[in-house]
């Protein structure tokens, strides 16, 4: 017997109630199946409250942001904790850790992820939080930050006000002028529009985490405010989550001492350092950015064989245009507010040298006392290393004038005048010993036909 034709109608109809009647059912049931079957996604659950800790998104928003969050959830970058989060420990008390970072899950470049501040000290500034209210147990960190008079002013102001900084610990902010706190905030890559100086597209939220992290820690916003790509000695920021932020790779420093093979590179390196430090106190932006500690973790090398400053919660920022006001006297811990002290734990707060005490020169002594030594001169330091070089009247010259140039270059009471000419012939020494060959990619192969490379 021949089959009817079904009405097209009917079959719709029929097929609309079968799926309205099996998300009924699944609505009504689901929770009674799993509540039966005993089995609740408890392990998934652990897991995402232990990466929020982990990251410090429980803590938000008194982090740096939450960026790059999507990358982390995608599997986007990947460290050794983040594959398993069970290996707690050890990275209890790792401020920075290496990992990994693709854009189309076939390419991996490396990455460094790392915490405002250690562990440890994060704990203890969550602390003394609590405590500043009276709470001697945990509290909301958030709830805190947000009635203080230093947040109050900032969430009613449309611009980053010197007086609302004023106080904090990080170098970047001991003698602001409105010009280079318009920058912070043009450069705040963690808010959707970039750009604009007023903070009127700011919210609440990001208000407080600006001012949380210039408290803490500079390092992100340093890397946002002069960006290697335009020319600044700084790795590439790519984001934040929680208090972790993310920022490109690079090989460390120490790996060149002691290797004979390294010789020539530590002359590259030796001169680049020079160059670097130069460039950051003559720019065409006009500001002086300057060290206020060296030390050798400061500096990576690319795989070009560029240097790069990697850790910039050090640098100094002083406005050669604007100027700025006089130097308040230094703060202690027992001055100033609840954000005055954030990210130094129990120990004093202190305040970096006024501005008025920063001399041109201040970077280039720094660095002829700290790096330049290790890199040029034997352990004794009484010989500089040995290089290979066709002229043996080049290498007499390095050897007598390394030393003398350095010990200049190293001396505080020198005046400046004389620090800077060591200095330069001291880089008229090195610069035709560089290396020019493909492994040095970031001046190959121009410095073929070119000496100023």
């Amino acid at each position: 017997m021949p089959l009817k034709r079904c009405d097209p109608r009917a079959v719709g109809f029929v097929r609309l109630t079968v799926c309205v009647l099996s998300w009924l059912l699944c609505v009504c049931w689901a929770p009674t199946v799993v509540e039966a079957a005993g089995t609740p996604p408890a392990p998934q659950q652990k897991a995402l409250s232990l990466q929020r800790a982990f990251l410090g998104l429980d803590k938000c928003n008194a982090c740096v942001g939450t960026s790059i969050c999507k990358k982390l959830l995608k599997d986007q970058i990947r460290f050794d904790w983040w594959m398993s989060p069970d290996t707690t420990l050890p990275l209890a008390e790792k401020q920075s850790f290496p990992g990994n970072l693709t854009d189309d899950s076939l390419s991996w470049r490396p990455v460094v992820l790392s915490f405002l501040s250690s562990p440890r000290l994060h704990s203890s500034s969550d602390r003394s939080i609590c405590r500043s209210v009276g709470r001697q147990g945990p509290c909301s960190i958030e709830a805190v930050l947000r009635v203080t008079p230093r947040f109050q002013s900032l969430n009613q102001s449309h611009l980053l006000l010197p007086h609302i900084v004023k106080g904090l610990a990080p170098p970047l902010l001991r003698c602001p002028s409105q010009r280079l706190l318009d920058r912070v905030v043009r450069r705040y890559a963690e808010v959707v529009d970039v750009g604009s100086i007023q903070m009127k597209h700011f919210s609440e939220r990001d208000k407080l985490r600006l001012l949380y992290t210039l408290a803490v820690n500079q390092q992100p916003l340093i890397l946002q405010m002069f960006p290697g790509t335009e020319g600044w000695p700084f790795p590439r920021y790519q984001g934040s989550c929680g208090r972790l932020m993310v920022w490109a790779s690079s090989r460390p420093l120490w790996g060149l001492y002691g290797s004979s093979r390294e010789l020539i590179q530590r002359v590259d390196v030796a001169y680049q350092l020079l160059q670097i430090t130069q460039g950051l106190g003559h720019n065409s932006l006009g500001f002086l950015l300057y060290y206020t500690r060296l030390e050798e973790d400061m500096f990576g090398l690319l795989d070009d064989q560029r240097v790069f400053i990697t850790d910039a919660s050090s640098i100094g920022v002083i406005d050669l245009e604007q100027g700025f006001p006089p130097d308040p006297p230094s703060q202690t811990g027992s001055g100033g507010d609840i954000f005055s002290c954030l990210g130094q734990g129990a120990s004093p707060c202190l305040r970096s040298p006024p501005c008025s005490s920063v001399r041109p020169t201040q970077s280039l002594t720094l660095l002829c006392t700290a790096l330049l030594p290790r890199l040029l001169l034997t352990e004794r330091g009484a010989q500089p290393t040995r290089l290979p070089m066709e002229g043996e009247a080049e290498a007499g010259r390095l050897a007598r004038d390394v030393p003398l140039l350095l010990g200049v270059c190293a001396d505080p009471s020198q005046p400046d005048w004389r620090i800077m000419a060591a200095v330069g012939s001291l880089m008229d020494l090195l610069k035709p010993m560089r290396p020019c060959n493909p492994r040095y990619t970031y001046r190959y192969p121009e410095c073929r036909y070119n000496q100023d490379y």
